[in-house]
């Protein structure tokens, strides 16, 4: 028989070191590692529209209660109020893209930048204004103050000092609340990012998790059961040959159940009878099992492998101890209707009269574990000794949901694949 060759998938490109794949995807086109450059734009349009909306509301105010006492026009028009805020909308994204960039550690350089470029900014306030003054009135302006504006003198006169400092206070406010705005979103998003991060680790990590939990089969079972075999050869060879037909048939199926979080539960009751069964050929003399009957299970998804530690648990320790007969036996049974409907299976073995019974072992707490990671508070395991038994005996019971339908996070998973 030819072997089979070993198909290998393509290497698929992996994301950035802590990123999920969607953020990893689109980081490089963002701003700062958070922002989009849509919404950096938009949150800093909507800011600028509502300082320059405040701004003129604020000059028409005032110049309404001023016209009172004075025709001398002391506030610009709204016109050029919205010119020059127009005017200095492009270097405020140019700054704020900026700090975004730089970031603020470490602290002892990069504040005194940010600094700087508030301060840049809010000093292009006053020649603004008066650049958009000129552009919509010349005449106006050469009434005024724009007859040779690179002088020292026109600049340092006690007016346009006093203006100048006016409009850089009012706009250096204006610059800080909008770093903080944006500042705001960045930390927003970054937040949520390590907290998609988070998710996917904790899913990852879960998976991995269960994947081992699911995979948990003592390699000493399968050695002995190889050594069974391997004794049988000689003078039972069709009982031989049963056994590895049914032990390759149990690999089988704990490779394809190690690939899924949850089986109906007359697979996995199938594999406990596999499992089972061959125990039951190599103590031939000593274990009996007793299974419900397939027709009589009812049609309930559970998670998988999950009773394979608590029969792998009474096969071990029912036989350790004494040389008489064990027997196991395995338990199905039904309550409720509706969502509160419970299924409960239990695993019951024989143990030595005497026994000292001990700690919990390693497949108990694998069961403790999956069904906390899989069902959460709805499931619980209860083990300990089996109370009017005839015989001394232990009990291992889980209570599970009846879920009548797959889980809705495998089933997308599965419509996904």
């Amino acid at each position: 028989m030819s072997a089979r060759p070993i198909e290998v998938a393509p290497a698929t490109p992996a994301p950035p070191r802590g990123l999920p794949l969607p953020q990893a995807a689109r980081a490089g086109r963002r701003i700062a590692g958070c922002l989009a450059p849509w919404q950096f734009v938009a949150i800093v349009f909507l800011f600028w529209s509502y300082v320059t909306l405040s701004a003129v509301l604020y000059a028409y105010s005032m110049g309404s209660t001023l016209s009172a006492f004075t025709q001398e026009l002391v506030f610009a028009p709204w016109q050029s109020r919205v010119l020059q805020h127009a005017l200095l909308f492009p270097l405020l994204l140019a700054c704020y893209a900026a700090s975004l960039r730089l970031d603020w550690k470490p602290l002892w350089w990069k504040l005194p930048v940010q600094l700087l470029m508030g301060l840049g900014f809010a000093l292009l306030a006053r020649p603004a204004i008066l650049v958009s003054q000129h552009l919509l009135s010349g005449k106006e302006m050469s009434k005024g103050h724009w007859d040779d504006p690179l002088t020292l003198a026109f600049w340092l006169n006690e007016k346009m000092f006093t203006q100048w400092i006016a409009s850089f206070t009012d706009f250096l406010l204006k610059y800080g609340f909008g770093l903080a705005l944006l500042t705001g979103f960045v930390l927003y998003e970054r937040y949520r990012d390590t907290q998609l991060r988070v998710s996917a680790l904790e899913r990852q990590w879960s998976a991995a998790r269960l994947a081992a939990l699911r995979m948990q089969l003592s390699p000493h079972t399968l050695f002995n059961l190889l050594h069974t075999i391997r004794g049988n050869i000689a003078w039972d060879p069709p009982a031989a040959q049963a056994m590895v037909v049914q032990l390759a048939d149990l690999l089988r199926r704990l490779l394809a159940a190690g690939e899924r979080e949850w089986t109906r539960l007359a697979d996995e009751m199938q594999f406990v009878q596999l499992y089972l069964e061959l125990q039951q050929k190599r103590f031939a003399d000593r274990l009996s099992i007793e299974l419900p009957a397939a027709g009589s299970l009812p049609s309930v998804w559970v998670p998988s492998l999950i009773l394979q530690p608590l029969v792998e648990n009474a096969v071990v320790h029912g036989l350790a101890g004494h040389d008489g007969p064990v027997g196991i036996r395995v338990t199905v049974e039904a309550s409720g209707d509706g969502a509160d409907a419970t299924i409960r299976i239990g695993v019951a073995n024989d143990v030595a009269a005497g026994r000292a019974l001990g700690r919990e072992g390693i497949g108990l707490r694998n069961v403790r574990e999956r069904l906390a990671v899989q069902l959460g508070g709805r499931a619980s395991l209860r083990a300990g000794p089996l109370d009017g038994s005839p015989r001394p005996a232990w009990l291992g019971e889980v209570t599970l949901p009846a879920l009548r339908e797959l889980p809705a996070a495998r089933r997308d998973a599965v419509a996904a694949g």
